[in-house]
């Protein structure tokens, strides 16, 4: 037997054991006019049952012949309710039918879904409010061809349906057609909530806010008065007495408050935002449509019915213009959220989503303030801020004021030095991208066979930098594409292309650190694959996470003239300062060592080298600077990128490091390999280890030049 049906075969048995008059059931028929029916004390948990039951088992009261409410007898007077099998009249509604089951007439309102035959067309379909979203229906009918059932749940079947123009004139629902050759889903009517307006005068208690002139951007509101409206809403949903759902104006300000009938209205609420006014709307689907949405999700409204119960209360209000000191609120309006008492650490987040594309030259923060004081005092914690390119979306953890606040971005640089910076740096990276080419051609086509394991690391640094300095010259031109994709993944590549730099300058330390081994040999299998594995793997795996995170994108740089510069690169950074300064930083540690020792090394040499007249200053030079580039240490200017130091570190790091590639081949091009270096790719090409030993570092001779 197929698992998914075995609620469909159980509620048949139950027919036919009321069809068979089983003497320990007593079902009355709808028809049935002399059947007694009183209040029974189950109805609560029937709601109840209806509000959490995932299953759900419909049944077209044709099939049995026979209309039953559903009950089981425990003794006279004293029914158990059956959920979650229900058996509607679908030939004799004519729409304003109701259904008995255990003994209380329920209503499409009560149960959210309703099953329904068109007698005009003789078809069946199956009515839902918007809020049932997650439930499985098993739905058996009556057709011309036979009995038919469905299982399906109609939050897919309705993803992207369409509304019906024949029923748009009634109330908001959703139709799912049942004929047997399929299911078709269709939205009737305005999704928007015709809600009774409250005259707030009428409140005891409310209090009066007058609107303030805002110096022509609009009537505002004083957050001390918004504050005293949010503390009075209590009161005023215990006015709204029977009433469930309300609007209120209150000169600018613009509210809806909701109360749950009982714990079967506990569900997601959404709210849409127009020029007008602040509505309660039943389709989810249709938000996006609006400027601005607010959703209250059910485990906020769930968590105010427990500790209040039938006090409970939802209330969203917005205020325009709300008046504070040094803070200006995206699109001028405040929103608060107020359930009547403290709720907080929410897994589910209410949502605030701004349908519209975020200012350019502002930095957007969701804040939230906790009503106390004159002023607002902001605060981004309890709150998440995500942002695209069409959309701004809150997300918060608890109930209080909340905004959008608008900063002006922090002025990186000044106009004229990122001019005369951008003219350094691609100077420098011109100059350096030609000459790294040259040295990698050299390299292929001259030196390959005669090159030393020193000369092929190296050669990957310089194939690393090279690609750096690639990515980087093209990248404001990718940026300017406007393409995301394209600047995603140029950010990537030349986020890649940095992190194998710095991997090989630490690869470049390593084999300096083997090459000063005395008195010892040290074997290593596979030396040079390794390395290479070292080098170019880690930071494929990096940018890969990062890809998935989606971190990579377009990065502003702001003047303070208001000129914006474009780039691909990291948006967090948080995750730049993490990833980037942080591996740089544990590089530096290692190669900044090995540099000391190294100097130190030259320092000795150079005596000796001038005993014998063999060593020029020009040649002391170019070891040192060599060094350095192959070290990486050029970039630990950018530790001083902080304070005063900043602008003076950003000249000497974009002339150093925009060089580099120059250092570098001018060292390549004195050196191709390490003087007294154990094998050679000649003389070792078939070997798989790679041998060095005490005689590494001669005594007599600069092994870098």
């Amino acid at each position: 037997m197929d698992g998914n049906n075995w609620i469909i075969v159980v509620s048949m048995a139950i027919l036919m054991v009321f069809d068979t008059g089983g003497h320990s059931k007593k079902c009355h028929s709808l028809k049935d006019s002399n059947a007694s029916f009183q209040p029974n004390p189950d109805y609560e948990d029937l709601m109840n049952c209806i509000s959490k039951e995932k299953n759900i088992t419909i049944v077209d009261g044709e099939i049995s012949g026979v209309i039953f409410n559903c009950s089981e007898c425990t003794g006279e007077g004293n029914e158990k309710l059956i959920c979650p099998i229900f058996v509607f009249d679908t030939h004799n509604d004519s729409g304003t039918a109701f259904f008995k089951h255990g003994c209380r007439n329920l209503t499409y309102k009560d149960l959210k879904f309703w099953l329904k035959k068109e007698l005009s067309t003789n078809t069946t379909y199956l009515k839902v409010k918007g809020e049932v979203t997650d439930r499985l229906f098993n739905v058996m009918f009556c057709s011309q061809e036979g009995n038919c059932t469905w299982q399906f749940k109609h939050s897919k079947i309705c993803e992207d349906s369409e509304y019906d123009e024949n029923c748009a004139d009634g109330p908001f629902e959703i139709r799912i057609n049942i004929t047997n050759s399929g299911l078709r889903c269709s939205k009737c009517g305005n999704p928007i909530k015709d809600l009774p307006k409250l005259d707030t005068t009428e409140i005891p208690g409310f209090p009066d806010i007058p609107a303030q002139n805002n110096s022509g951007n609009g009537e505002s509101v004083d957050p001390g008065d918004a504050s005293k409206v949010m503390q009075q809403l209590s009161s005023v949903a215990k006015f709204m007495g029977n009433l469930t759902e309300a609007s209120l104006s209150i000169g600018p300000i613009k509210g809806v408050i909701v109360k749950p009938k009982d714990e079967a209205d506990l569900y997601k609420l959404s709210f849409v935002s127009t020029d007008s006014a602040l509505n309660l709307i039943q389709d989810e689907a249709k938000l996006k449509e609006y400027p601005l949405s607010v959703s209250v999700s059910e485990e906020a409204y769930r968590k105010s019915y427990n500790q209040l119960e039938k006090d409970a209360f939802v209330g969203v209000f917005r205020f325009p213009n709300m008046t504070g000191e040094n803070y200006t609120a995206f699109t001028s309006y405040v929103y608060a959220i107020d359930m009547g008492t403290k709720i907080s650490n929410l897994s589910e987040p209410i949502q605030i989503k701004y349908n519209m594309n975020p200012p350019e030259g502002f930095n957007l923060s969701c804040q939230s303030w906790d009503g106390e004081g004159a002023q607002p005092n902001w605060t981004d914690t309890g709150c998440l801020t995500n942002i695209s390119n069409n959309d701004v979306t809150c997300e918060c953890s608890h109930l209080t004021f909340f905004a959008v606040l608008m900063t002006p971005p922090e002025k990186n640089i000044s106009a004229s030095d990122l001019t005369s910076l951008t003219y350094i740096t691609y100077i420098g990276c011109g100059i350096s991208l030609f000459f790294l080419g040259i040295a990698l051609f050299m390299f292929c086509c001259i030196r390959r066979a005669k090159a030393s394991n020193a000369t092929h690391i190296l050669i990957h640094l310089i194939l690393a930098l090279f690609l750096l300095d690639l990515t980087f010259l093209s990248n404001e031109s990718i940026a300017g594409m406007g393409s995301n994709v394209a600047c995603k993944v140029m950010g990537g590549v030349m986020h890649y292309s940095m992190l194998c730099s710095f991997t090989w300058f630490a690869v470049e330390a390593f084999h300096l650190c083997l090459q000063l081994t005395k008195f010892a040999t040290v074997t290593i299998a596979n030396y040079k694959l390794k390395l290479c594995c070292i080098g170019w793997l880690p930071g494929a795996v990096v940018v890969l996470i990062l890809f998935g995170l989606e971190t990579y994108g377009e990065l502003k740089i702001y003047t303070d003239s208001g000129t914006v510069v474009k780039m691909c690169w990291i948006t967090n950074f948080q995750t730049q300062y993490v990833v980037n300064i942080g591996y740089y930083a544990v590089v530096f540690l290692f190669t900044s060592t090995i540099f000391v020792v190294m100097l130190r090394w030259l320092c000795y040499l150079r005596g000796s080298k001038l005993k014998q007249g063999g060593s020029t200053r020009s040649q002391d030079v170019i070891a040192v600077m060599g060094l350095c580039c192959m070290l990486g240490l050029t970039w630990s200017f950018a530790f001083f990128s902080y304070g005063p130091l900043r602008v003076p570190s950003y000249y000497i790091f974009s002339v150093l490091n925009s060089l580099q590639g120059f250092f570098l081949f001018l060292y390549y091009y004195n050196t191709s390999s390490i003087i007294g270096e154990g094998e050679t790719n000649s003389s070792s090409s078939s070997s798989t280890k790679t041998s060095i030993s005490d005689a590494s570092i001669s005594e007599s001779k600069n092994p870098y030049m």
